[in-house]
């Protein structure tokens, strides 16, 4: 027999030898002892008794679970008590305030993870606020209170100190952080101005649109009578929300308009009435002086009247927003702002000057141009939106 013969011989009875064993195993696993069976019962019957007792597995508790499994690689703090809903929004913010976290959030990261912690460090991070709009007053402020938390706690670990530095931006915004308060006077009036190109007439669509989400009856009154795109645009809006709108034709008194406007959501018990005004500018005195008209002929029917007057504000033209705010404040007794195109722009960190200077609520920020692009002001989120991150 030739040596290729015999090592096919040999294969062939290994494998046999080796099917033999398995066979075995296969046999004396069969063989399990009454013993065995009894007790394998008696531990499983233990397992389920213990799962009964324990807590029952509902629809939170799954919900909780997805949770894990849908949230965002991006934030550090897994564990956010934030449910879906609050996730889906600040992702959103985010994206929408990518310009300012460029410009602010990803340059203080990098100045915070490259330098020891020394004078020129200092200088760097005072440099970089100074270019995101924050303002001098604002970011003295801001460097002074880190400086202070750092040398009399000790701090040395960075991630610390950038903590620190969002903590005392959001407790800037916090004084500021208002949400706006319907009651149950009808109707609830909102008279919202500003000047020329800020988003004033978008602004009253998309707040127009959030009540009536939220099931208030709601009307508009088209008091910008010297623009003829203007009573357009919040027709649209109205069409839109099937929410109804007073005009009259272009050159109408507008503090006619929104008389009128008064007396009817009054007559149908409108819960709430946004009344939109013509963009002026705030050095133009004549024009201002409008608006205070407006305040006097609404107070004849309702001596508490407008319940809200808001100013929008655009973040896209940085300082100068804060001298319009002033002169408005003077001339109307702003109670509340809207600051508006918070997406396109890297001067978002105008919104610390705004609040530190004006200490006027901001009632809500707009991000977009879609009708749903409009949320309450929220600092925490706001400065987290910044840093990518949630503390």
């Amino acid at each position: 027999m030739s040596e290729n013969d015999k090592n096919k011989f040999k294969k062939f009875f290994s494998w046999f030898r080796f099917k033999k064993k398995t066979d075995k195993k296969n046999k004396s696993n069969q063989h399990i002892s009454k013993k065995d069976i009894i007790s394998k019962k008696k531990s499983l019957d233990l397992c389920s008794s213990s799962v009964s007792k324990n807590t029952v597995f509902d629809k939170q508790d799954k919900e909780s679970l997805k949770l894990d499994k849908l949230n965002v690689k991006c934030f550090e703090n897994k564990k956010s008590s934030i449910n879906i809903k609050n996730q889906g929004k600040f992702s959103r913010l985010v994206q929408k305030l990518s310009k300012t976290k460029e410009q602010l959030g990803f340059r203080i990261h990098s100045l915070f993870f490259k330098q020891v912690i020394k004078d020129s460090f200092f200088e760097d991070i005072f440099e970089q606020l100074i270019i995101s709009d924050i303002g001098l007053e604002t970011t003295n402020e801001l460097i002074n209170s880190l400086k202070n938390a750092i040398y009399c706690q000790n701090l040395k670990d960075k991630k610390i100190v950038l903590l620190t530095l969002k903590k005392i931006m959001i407790d800037i915004l916090k004084k500021v952080e208002k949400p706006l308060k319907i009651t149950h006077k009808k109707p609830f009036f909102i008279l919202v101005t500003g000047i020329n190109g800020v988003g004033k007439t978008s602004i009253i669509g998309k707040l127009a649109h959030k009540f009536k989400s939220q099931g208030k009856s709601v009307m508009l009154a088209a008091g910008d009578t010297f623009r003829a795109a203007a009573v357009d645009q919040l027709k649209f809006f109205g069409e839109k929300s099937l929410i109804p709108v007073i005009f009259q034709k272009c050159g109408t008194d507008p503090a006619s308009v929104i008389f009128n406007a008064f007396q009817v959501a009054r007559s149908k018990n409108i819960d709430i009435l946004i009344a939109d005004t013509s963009g002026r500018l705030h050095n133009k005195s004549n024009l201002m002086e409008e608006l205070k008209k407006i305040k006097r002929v609404i107070k004849k029917i309702d001596i508490s009247a407008p319940d809200e007057t808001i100013l929008v504000l655009d973040a896209c033209i940085g300082q100068n927003s804060i001298n319009q705010a002033k002169i408005f404040k003077e001339a109307l007794d702003v109670t509340g702002l809207v600051i508006t195109k918070l997406d396109g722009t890297s001067k978002g960190g105008v919104i610390f000057s705004i609040a530190k200077n004006l200490s006027i609520p901001i009632r809500y920020i707009s991000f977009g141009e879609k009708i749903s692009d409009i949320d309450h002001f929220n600092s925490k989120n706001f400065v987290n939106a910044i840093f990518s991150e949630n503390i």
